[in-house]
């Protein structure tokens, strides 16, 4: 049979037409790829498809797949501390560190003497630092091995690493809250996260550059091994520095990697009672406190040791909320209430708005002379002697669970407040109320596009109930 020019002309078309179809669908299916990597390839593609590689920096020291859900099993931690401040400060990493759960080591800068053997099984596993006396020829070099046990720690442990996360051996951290907020963060990029220091003086002094490594600093797996490999050459090329934080932020910033600040992160670069600062916290998670040492006990009745413990018994069983501020109010005596969850609650006898009472009382003091203002970074407002200004002060005392699934915070008063009613609001005095009672819902709260809201569901002469919720789309904090 002889095709006609006719045929050939449709066949010809036909096969365009199938062609161009074919190539739309092609290139559509790689564009939905792309923009969903989790969804699962079709078996009549899978031929055509290659996987993409890893980074180049990656080896098999990282053999799980980049999309699954960041753990706690992925961090590495590294803590260098001293054998002589171990004696007390073991305490305050026992409150937070989870034997056979939490991953890394504790630096020690001399073996650990008869009064801390047998080692505690609750604490990190030790090793004594490495000597960098000959390789620096320097007689001082605690700066140095504080930096060096970045390389350590990943020398001894890297093995699917995504994290590694360096502290003091008095840094506080708060583990849950860690973990969510670097699995928002892709751990094959190279990251260097940190907290600058709340006295701004600091800041100049050093770096508003670094990151302030008391209360830790993190880095991604890239940038560790990169900042590993290069160690020896960097404490070479930095060694007039006498500066632990500078240096390894300036180590970090040849390798083209920048400071990460997150607000959760804090140096307490504070001196005496930071009860005010710990009842307004800014509203980013609580990741990391340091300084206790340098502080008041944040608990009355209780020396640094027994707070740092009270306080991690509510951080046990909600870390997302942890000093987040919850405000609301009592109309019918103009009472405000600002609840710290798991720290502290105030009642001011007068309505408040959030925009004011979000700011710090100044109960504490500069970290160094400080002869003018500004002297922190971030605004703060003067303790106050007025009844209409002054607040009634509470502490977390306990925590439990109730039978309609919530979570019961009871706030027990600290001292009497000694001051008259607010004459101005109709003279409402909150004096005879000795606790109050906080109700939050028994789930991790994710969002914090926002703060939550609450209700004073009840008020009698001596207990306030308070319970936290989402705000509604349009409430005002006022």
């Amino acid at each position: 049979m002889v095709s006609s020019p006719k045929m050939d002309t449709v066949f010809g078309s036909l096969c365009r037409t199938l062609l161009i179809i074919c190539l739309v669908f092609y290139f559509a299916f790689i564009y939905l790829s792309n923009q969903y990597p989790n969804c699962p390839a079709s078996d009549f593609f899978s031929p055509f498809l290659k996987r993409a590689p890893l980074l180049a920096s990656d080896t098999t020291d990282e053999t799980e797949t980049v999309g699954s859900p960041t753990n706690l099993s992925h961090l590495v931690f590294g803590l260098v501390g001293s054998e002589k401040a171990w004696h007390h400060r073991k305490a305050y990493i026992e409150s937070w560190w989870r034997p056979n759960v939490t991953r890394g080591l504790l630096f020690l800068d001399n073996p650990p003497t008869p009064g801390l053997l047998p080692w505690s099984p609750a604490s990190p596993s030790y090793r004594i630092s490495d000597d960098l006396t000959k390789f620096l020829n320097k007689t001082d070099v605690t700066p140095q091995r504080i930096i060096h046990a970045i390389m350590e720690v990943y020398r001894e442990d890297h093995e699917n690493m995504r994290w590694l996360v360096m502290g003091d051996d008095d840094s506080i951290l708060f583990l849950d809250n860690i973990v969510d907020v670097l699995a928002q963060y892709d751990h094959t990029k190279y990251y260097y996260f940190g907290g600058h220091s709340e006295f701004i003086l600091s800041n100049y002094w050093f770096s508003f550059s670094q990151g302030f490594g008391g209360a830790g600093f993190i880095l991604s797996y890239p940038l560790a091994k990169a900042l590993a490999a290069d160690m020896e050459n960097c404490l070479r090329r930095y060694r007039h520095l006498n500066a632990a934080d500078l240096t390894t932020m300036a180590c970090i910033a040849d390798i083209g990697v920048s400071l990460t600040a997150l607000k959760g992160i804090h140096q307490i670069d504070l001196r005496g009672d930071i009860s005010g600062f710990l009842s307004s916290h800014p509203k980013f998670p609580l990741l990391s406190l340091h300084h206790f040492d340098m502080v008041a006990p944040i608990f009355p009745s209780k020396d640094r040791a027994e707070s740092t413990r009270h306080l991690m018994k509510a951080a046990a069983v909600d870390q997302s909320r942890m000093l987040q501020q919850t405000i609301c109010y009592h109309r019918q005596s103009n009472w405000s209430f600002s609840i710290s969850w798991g720290y502290s609650a105030h009642i001011y006898e007068r309505i408040m708005p959030r925009s004011y009472l979000q700011y710090p009382i100044e109960t504490f003091k500069t970290w160094g002379r400080s002869p003018r203002p500004p002297h922190y970074m971030f605004n703060t407002r003067s303790p106050s002697s007025d009844p209409c200004e002054a607040p009634h002060i509470f502490f977390y005392e306990s925590i439990n669970k109730t039978a309609e699934n919530e979570i019961l915070t009871s706030f027990a008063r600290a001292w009497p407040r000694g001051l008259p009613a607010c004459s101005s609001t109709g003279n409402h005095s909150a004096d005879s109320v000795s606790r109050i009672q906080v109700y939050s819902p028994a789930r991790k709260r994710f969002q914090m596009d926002r703060s939550e809201c609450c209700d004073v569901v009840g008020v009698n002469e001596s207990q306030a109930d308070v319970r936290l919720r989402e705000c509604a789309a349009d409430e005002i904090i006022a």
